[in-house]
Parts: structure tokens; sequence; C-alpha cells
């Protein structure tokens, strides 16, 4: 960006209810296994990011679709909450709302997924939520959506001069012919893997590759051969659903406030290690001021 004002975030992607229980190790086949601490919340990875560009501060309009049913009526109230536009969030006549069910053990996941509504995004949706974007608006997505209605709006978001952030999950290969329309991709380790590496998705066309790592923090890759490792703050982990999302929502924000992706992506990091700590998905995500307080806390801890 070429000036200090903050620009629009539009986020295209899921909303799902997720239902979710902690076990003390995953069910083999065929197992029943008692679990605790069953909980509901609002999620999908559209809508999570959607959530953490809200909460840290950026202004966002979501675009998605849900089904005519109570969960519905919840996803878009609770993205309202966080000072998400949800004008361009569709109720679908006859559909259900997507749900994941997720098993949380020894602070990490398993998710399955039904899409629901979320299957029945069109380009006309696209079209009429990017009526409103300027050029040097941000433009974030994911793969929980028809792959076509994805590239679509990658491809008119890049013709807009948008700066475009890919989230390739799940990873899904369909999604390689229109990479070349995004200006970051942010895969984890399994679906770098899965889209065979750095080097297949810089021939593909990415210029730059955030990879996440875990606790371990992130990786910084340019088409230009530079690669570097940014730690992330060490916490101890309770569930770590939302913490990929709560990095690109920050990474969103940051852009849009005119900070370099290094900048913004540190940033994100930083909130989603906050997000770690917190049961949930939306509800884990932390606030500017949470995030601000914590980089302030952990400054004294190294004087």
């Amino acid at each position: 960006m070429s000036d200090n004002t903050t620009k629009n975030i539009f986020v295209i992607g899921s909303l799902n209810m997720d239902l979710v229980i902690e076990a003390p190790y995953i069910p083999s086949e065929g197992e029943t296994l008692c679990g605790s601490n069953f909980m509901t919340n609002c999620g999908g990875k559209g809508a999570n990011q959607s959530a953490a560009c809200g909460k840290l501060g950026g202004k966002v309009y979501h675009c998605g679709a849900v089904g005519d049913d109570a969960f519905g009526s919840e996803l878009i109230e609770n993205l309202n909450k966080y000072g998400v536009n949800t004008q361009f969030v569709k109720r679908e006549i006859a559909s259900s709302s997507g749900i994941a069910v997720i098993i949380v053990s020894e602070g990490n996941n398993r998710i399955i997924l039904d899409n629901g509504a979320n299957a029945r995004l069109k380009k006309e949706d696209i079209d009429r939520t990017l009526e409103l974007a300027r050029p040097g608006d941000v433009y974030l997505t994911q793969l929980e959506n028809p792959i076509s209605v994805i590239g679509y709006g990658m491809q008119r978001a890049k013709e807009k001069g948008m700066f475009v952030i890919l989230n390739p999950a799940p990873a899904n290969k369909d999604i390689l012919p229109y990479v070349k329309y995004a200006d970051v991709i942010t895969p984890n380790e399994t679906e770098l893997a899965i889209f065979r590496g750095r080097s297949a998705l810089f021939k593909a066309g990415v210029p730059t590759i955030i990879t996440t790592l875990g606790s371990r923090g992130f990786e910084i890759a340019k088409n230009d051969g530079t690669i570097n490792l940014y730690p992330c703050p060490k916490v101890s982990a309770v569930d770590t659903t939302a913490a990929g999302d709560t990095l690109c929502g920050g990474l969103a924000v940051g852009i849009s406030m005119g900070k370099s992706i290094e900048e913004s992506a540190i940033f994100g990091s930083t909130a989603a290690s906050i997000a770690c700590t917190r049961r949930g998905a939306q509800q884990s995500i932390p606030t500017i001021d949470e995030v601000n307080a914590f980089i302030e806390q952990q400054r004294k801890k190294v004087k």
C-alpha cells in the first residue's frame, strides 16, 4: 500500500456451526469413546477469518451463504457482533447451514465437514459483493466453497486491483489454475505438501508463500528465492481450531492498514498464539487491544 488509509477487507468464504467435543484420544474404527466439554460455536474458515478481521480492527465485509435454519441466524448475528458487515451473506431456502463436527484431543483437532449452504455460493454473489471494492482493498478467501466460484472471485478481485490472499484450506489441487491471481498464499505444512511444495506454487504464479508451522511459527518464501523463518510466541495450547484463520485475519488487517507482508504476518501470528490458549473458534480470537497488551507483556519479559 502506498498510503496510510485503511482499506476495506472482503472475505469470501464459509460459515459453519461447529459441534465440538474433547476426547482423551482419537477413537479407532468402531470404537465408542466418552468425551467431555461439548460445546457449539460459530465457525467456518471464512467466518472465522471475518471475525478475526473484525476483532483485530479491520473494516470487513463477508460474502457467503447460510441455510434457512436457526444455525443460519446465529451465524449471521455472531459476525455482526464482531463488527462484520453481513449484507452479502445470503439465506438459502430449503438448505441447512454448514456443519463441522470437531474432535479436540491434546490440543489438536480432527474435523468432519458438511458444506450445506456453502456449496450454493454463486459467481453472481461475488459480483454483487465486489461492486463496493476499490483498488488496494484486501480480498481474502479459502476453499470451503465451490472451487470454480472461489477461483472466479480471485480473478475478479485481481482485475479490480485488490490485494488477494488465498488460504488454500482444505487443500484442493483444483484451485491451482487460479493461484496466479493471489498475491499471497497461506498453506500449512500438510497443504503445502499436497500442492507439491513451494516450487510448484511458484511455477503456478504465486509470488509469496506464508507457510504456517504450528508451534514453530511461520515461514515466508518469495519467488525471488528468499526464505525467512519467523518464530511465534510460546504459549500453552488448549485448542488450535481457529489459529490458522486468526493468522490470516491478522495478515489481512495488517495489509489493509498499509503494513508490509512481514509485519502483517507477525501481527497475525501473535494473535493466533493467543487464540490457541482458548477453547472454541471465533470466541477464541483476541481483540486488537488484547493483542497489544500481550505484545507489551512480552516486551517486559524480555527486559
